[in-house]
């Protein structure tokens, strides 16, 4: 009778804190997309910058190396160690606490160059649709408005993230679909006129910046394991969803570039934005074409608001786990009802407003190399673990043992390189972009000493 009455104790408990309505697997599957991609928006500079064969060549392999290892070194921790905040708590295991607060230092200062991005990125689209309603100041309202519209839909829970994130994918993706139908009749239509546009190039190609961006399209395979404990069985929900979401980004990616390439549409023409100009292209110059045109404008807009709401579940996880181990006020730790720490989502979403009015088009080498370093401590985290802890339940397991584990790290590192080589000539605030990057993850350390320095109610554990 005790052990009912404690049982009915914990449910309720849990309830109350949102823990008996967690995530399942298609939800989950469905923010890990938008935490990664977001649809083919932002392919058009790769295949501007490299042409339809090599950007294709591109979108086949770099998920080879890239994505296919970080997916399964994630769909093993994270069904090993699911904990809410993921790969801190994966690298505060295997290596201290001083290096998981690294790990966690290097995700959140990356953030701030990511997350302003996908605001700007609704606010161009819907430009698109209606210039006035985003000319001179009304650009950055509609930003900010996606900040709080995604910050009091957070506050609902993960699993109010994850449901919206499938309905966004659906509404997002309908448009591609009547794209690549219709790229694909006219290309064969015409006797495949544009099959040889697949083994050709641009005039000027840029390869190293293709390859930077096809990188940071591919990127964030981490990021859904911040949200372990808002999963239902983590343990048997991460490794399929990390290998569904995988295929996705891989489908979605190739096949509206190799539609529009069949179609015939020169690849000079692709810039940030182009996808709407080749629905009109496609669709004709009838009422169709403009309704295609308007769809993948509108899917644009939504990519945008899909992205920056799944990532925000995810980072403001990270101040939470801080809190937990004593690194940040307890404060951070209080959850809502529905079990969403709600400090960490305000005060991570004025940090992300007051960014949108900055630049970053050009900074996605700054976030690479942050993202890079921290990604490189969690496939340490792996080996460790491997080593130290072997007996240490692993429900699913990157293969070929404590080798295949070090093998799969070597493709993300010698990628991680490559991109810290190509932007060896770019500068931010006047200094080289590798230098300023080296001082924000100098900043690191120096803020773990001042905050064990502070906090006098014990050192944190290690």
């Amino acid at each position: 009778m005790r052990l009912l009455y404690l049982h009915y104790i914990d449910a309720i408990t849990r309830e109350a804190h949102g823990l008996g309505k967690k995530m399942r697997l298609i939800p989950l599957v469905g923010a890990t997309y938008f935490m990664v991609a977001g649809g083919p928006y932002g392919l058009e500079d790769i295949i501007g910058k490299a042409g339809y064969g090599r950007a294709l060549l591109l979108l086949l392999l770099i998920p080879l190396v890239w994505s296919l290892p970080t997916s399964l070194m994630v769909g093993e921790l994270a069904s090993a160690i699911p904990e809410e905040g993921g790969y801190y708590a994966w690298v505060r295991r295997a290596l201290g606490g001083f290096w998981g607060f690294q790990e966690a230092w290097l995700s959140l200062t990356a953030s701030i160059f990511d997350m302003a991005l996908y605001p700007v990125t609704f606010v161009l689209y819907l430009g698109r649709i209606a210039p006035d309603w985003t000319s001179g100041h009304r650009g950055t309202y509609w930003a900010l408005a996606v900040v709080i519209g995604c910050a009091l839909w957070n506050l609902r829970g993960a699993k109010a993230v994850g449901g919206g994130s499938v309905v966004l994918f659906a509404a997002m993706l309908a448009p591609f679909a009547a794209l690549v139908a219709i790229g694909l009749w006219r290309g064969f239509a015409g006797h495949g006129a544009g099959l040889h546009a697949l083994g050709g190039g641009t005039a000027t190609p840029d390869m190293a910046a293709a390859v930077s961006v096809c990188l940071w399209n591919y990127m964030g395979w981490d990021n859904a394991s911040t949200i372990a404990q808002e999963v239902e069985n983590p343990q048997r929900t991460y490794p399929r969803a990390m290998l569904i979401s995988a295929a996705l980004v891989a489908a979605t990616y190739t096949l509206p570039l190799a539609a529009v390439a069949i179609a015939g549409i020169p690849a000079e023409q692709f810039s940030t934005g182009a996808w709407a100009d080749a629905a009109r292209t496609l669709g004709g110059t009838g009422l169709w074409g403009i309704a295609l045109a308007l769809a993948v404008v509108v899917g644009g807009t939504i990519s945008g608001i899909g992205m920056f709401n799944a990532l925000m579940m995810s980072y403001t996880r990270i101040p939470y786990a801080l809190a937990k181990e004593g690194l940040l006020p307890k404060v951070f730790a209080t959850l809502t009802p529905t079990g969403v720490p709600w400090l960490s989502v305000g005060l991570c979403a004025v940090a992300w407003g007051l960014a949108v009015q900055m630049s970053f088009e050009r900074l996605i080498s700054i976030d690479l190399v942050l993202y890079g370093a921290s990604l490189s401590l969690e496939f340490v985290a792996l080996v460790v673990l491997r080593v130290r802890e072997p007996n240490l339940m692993r429900p699913f397991r990157v293969p070929g043992g404590t080798v295949g584990a070090v093998l799969a790290g070597v493709g993300p590192a010698i990628l991680i390189l490559f991109a810290m080589w190509a932007v060896r000539d770019e500068k931010m605030a006047g200094i080289p972009a590798l230098v300023f990057a080296a001082l924000v993850a100098v900043c690191g350390p120096v803020m773990y000493g001042v905050i064990r320095l502070v906090n006098r109610r014990g050192t944190p554990p290690q």
